[in-house]
C-alpha cells in the first residue's frame, strides 16, 4: 500500500485489528479517523491563513456539538406546548433524565 499523509500508523491498525467489531463497524471508525484526520489539516491551513476565527467557524460546520441534555429536553417541551405531535417515551425520558441531572 501507497504511504499516505492519511494512513493510520501501524500502532493504530493494530489497535483496530484487535477490536471485537464487525468489518463494517472496523470501516465505520476508519473512515471517521480519516475524516477527522483531512479535517484537522484544513483546519491548520485555515488558521494559517485565514486566523483562528475562520479555522474555529470551519470546525464547529463540519463536527457540530450535539444538542446538550437540557436543550434536547426544552426542545421537547416546546413541541408539547405546541401540541405538534404525540411524545414518545423516549422523549418523556430524556426530559427526565435532564431533571434528574438538575441540583436539588
Amino acid at each position: 500500500m501507497t504511504k499516505h499523509p492519511v494512513t493510520p500508523p501501524p500502532e493504530l491498525l493494530d489497535k483496530w485489528d484487535n477490536l471485537p467489531l464487525s468489518t463494517q463497524e472496523i470501516f465505520l471508525i476508519v473512515a471517521q479517523w480519516g475524516a477527522d484526520q483531512e479535517l484537522e489539516a484544513c483546519i491548520a491551513n485555515i488558521h494559517t491563513m485565514c486566523g483562528k476565527d475562520r479555522a474555529d467557524w470551519l470546525r464547529l460546520m463540519r463536527r457540530p456539538k450535539p444538542p446538550s441534555l437540557k436543550e434536547q429536553a426544552l426542545e421537547l417541551v416546546d413541541r408539547i406546548e405546541k401540541a405538534e405531535s404525540i411524545w414518545a417515551m423516549s422523549e418523556l425520558e430524556t426530559i427526565r433524565r435532564a431533571l434528574e441531572a438538575l441540583p436539588e
